[in-house]
């Protein structure tokens, strides 16, 4: 397993959680040269890779009146040349039967007032994932999308408080936000075979 991020702390304690097997790579996914940097290093380690789970992301509030270039571009470049770079370097690595994972969000679909960017790029993922099965047809790799919803992350704890949790579980049926064991869940559903049947499909797991 090979954990790729830009936060060194994070890195250092997945590979902790998930043992002698997790190999951490720090770069950032809209940097070119550091995908490079990683797949050289999945090369030269494994030989090749049999899923991808793209799952880097960016997003801020921002008023439509406020919203600058600067923002776009910081939000895209992460959450849409990212992915797109994070998968196409990859595929030289893959073969038949392997997986490729998209983190889409609940966003892209409902937009999200104040998210514009954000919506907007997550609305893109969803269709890297359509066009490219399209694209792979034939090599036996599959490509699906997650988008989760409001999620209980420490992030987003520490940035909600109580009160805003409650108000964004409030919002599902379900009446709370998801746990992050829930997303990856679903996105372990997805690299596994028990989803060797699905490639352009978009998986909600936004409690309703």
């Amino acid at each position: 397993v090979f954990i790729y991020g830009r936060r060194q702390e994070a890195l250092d304690a997945a590979v902790a959680d998930l043992g002698p097997n997790a190999r951490a790579v720090k770069g950032s996914v809209s940097d070119e040269a550091d995908l490079d940097r990683l797949y050289a290093a999945v090369k030269a380690e494994r030989g090749s890779l049999d899923i991808v789970f793209a799952n880097a992301g960016a997003g801020s509030p921002l008023p439509l009146g406020q919203i600058t270039a600067e923002h776009i571009d910081e939000t895209f470049d992460t959450n849409v040349k990212g992915t797109i770079f994070t998968v196409q370097k990859a595929l030289p690595l893959m073969g038949s039967g392997g997986s490729i994972i998209l983190t889409g969000s609940s966003a892209g679909t409902t937009g999200a007032p104040g998210f514009t960017a954000y919506s907007a790029s997550k609305a893109a993922v969803r269709n890297l994932a359509r066009t490219w099965a399209e694209d792979l047809k034939g090599t036996g790799i599959r490509v699906n999308v997650l988008s989760p919803g409001a999620t209980a992350t420490e992030l987003a704890k520490e940035a909600l408080g109580e009160e805003g949790q409650k108000a964004y579980g409030a919002m599902t049926p379900l009446q709370r936000m998801a746990d992050p064991a829930e997303i990856a869940a679903a996105a372990a559903f997805l690299a596994s075979s028990d989803s060797s049947f699905m490639t352009a499909s978009e998986v909600a797991v936004d409690g309703g």
